[in-house]
């Protein structure tokens, strides 16, 4: 980590001078609920290690802001009074929303620099672009003394992926983002915002990351495909139960009562939405009562509805899960993430990890590619980094 911030710092003065601060923008992972946060229902994320770090400063003109993207060894620069969204997908859009959207709120910036770089992997399933968007909403919040709460920086960073990214994600990346706590996740209610911190303490048991190397994007993806079939879902159950807002308000009497009318893949959409915000519910009991058996039935519950009713596993992750599972050591696994490729999340005996770790590793390789492993440490959400 020192030795990431480091180069950006040392980046950052080489291509604008030593005038800086430095942030910490961590990634996420997802313990289970997916695509429940965009239904206005639960999800149970925390704030990992992985992050992006930013050093920014202001820039000799009022208007004009430098980005420079160490990984992607590439530069660009806009002037704040002509911000346009970039037709192709690009990781520059991000910083554009960021900036438009808070313009959009009424504050005012001026023009700043900026170096960044990071070790998420991109296109894992552990928000990357969340970090993205959130580490520089926090930093020009320091630099230019916004005097904006974490919630109104984590809404900023979501308009800026639905208007300039193109993805209508919800709410659960950017509050990761922003509200991560050491060794502790949070149940996040997505529809009033609100959220309740659980403690992470497995005992003997420890949580791992499985990175197919299969890299997804929400863009191109079906992401976009599966909102619109809840929201279609709940359309038609309205007919019938008008106070109906969202699948949140739906339970599987409801949408059972309704199944004539539903065609098959909107019924399999709701029915794992409606089933998913249940099961993280009840994952926030077991990790408070420590029971890994049933943290273990549920993560695997969960990879089953991903697979067969919300249709956005691949033939690799669906791979990976079942050799998680197969393994005695491991009570339960599933895909994270958006789909279509990224991470496994699996529960693992610590001690024997390594040896579960070297089994799923050389079957995947033997059959796909090489994966890549990443035990978790659970993190605080972004922060200013002593440098």
């Amino acid at each position: 980590m020192q030795r990431l911030i480091n180069k950006v710092v040392e980046v950052f003065n080489a291509q604008f001078g030593k005038e800086q601060l430095v942030v910490s923008a961590p990634g996420r992972i997802n313990i289970i609920g997916e695509h429940t946060d965009y239904n206005l229902g639960y999800v149970f994320p925390a704030a990992i290690g992985e992050a992006i770090y930013f050093a920014l400063g202001p820039s000799n003109n009022p208007t004009k802001c430098t980005c420079h993207s160490i990984d992607e060894n590439e530069s660009f620069s806009f002037d704040l009074n002509d911000i346009e969204a970039i037709p192709s997908p690009t990781w520059k859009n991000y910083i554009l929303g960021v900036v438009a959207e808070l313009q959009n709120t009424g504050k005012t910036i001026q023009g700043f620099n900026l170096a960044f770089s990071g070790n998420i992997p991109v296109g894992s399933g552990m928000s990357s672009s969340a970090a993205l968007e959130c580490g520089l909403c926090f930093g020009l919040n320091e630099l230019y003394n916004l005097g904006l709460s974490r919630k109104e920086m984590a809404l900023i960073s979501q308009a800026a992926e639905h208007n300039y990214a193109g993805v209508k994600c919800g709410i659960m990346d950017q509050f990761s983002s922003l509200m991560g706590k050491k060794d502790q996740a949070f149940i996040l209610d997505c529809r009033n915002l609100e959220l309740t911190y659980v403690k992470v303490d497995l005992q003997n048991y420890s949580l791992v990351l499985c990175n197919s190397n299969v890299s997804h994007s929400l863009v191109t993806s079906a992401y976009n495909e599966r909102r619109q079939q809840c929201e279609d879902g709940v359309a038609q159950v309205k007919t019938k139960y008008p106070n109906v807002q969202s699948l949140r308000d739906i339970n599987m009497d409801m949408l059972n009562e309704l199944q004539p009318i539903l065609n098959d893949t909107v019924y399999k959409r709701c029915k794992f939405i409606v089933e998913e915000n249940q099961r993280v519910l009840d994952m926030g009991k077991a990790f408070e009562n420590r029971d890994l058996e049933d943290i273990g039935r549920l993560l695997n519950e969960a990879h089953y509805g991903l697979r067969y009713e919300f249709e956005i596993t691949c033939e690799q992750t669906d791979f990976l899960a079942d050799q998680f599972v197969d393994n005695k050591f491991t009570p339960g696994a599933r895909q994270m993430g958006g789909g279509f490729g990224g991470c496994i999340i699996a529960v693992v005996e610590t001690e024997k990890l390594n040896d579960v770790i070297k089994e799923v590793s050389s079957a995947y390789a033997m059959k796909y590619k090489e994966a890549t492993f990443l035990p978790i440490e659970i993190s605080n959400g972004c922060h200013l980094v002593n440098n």
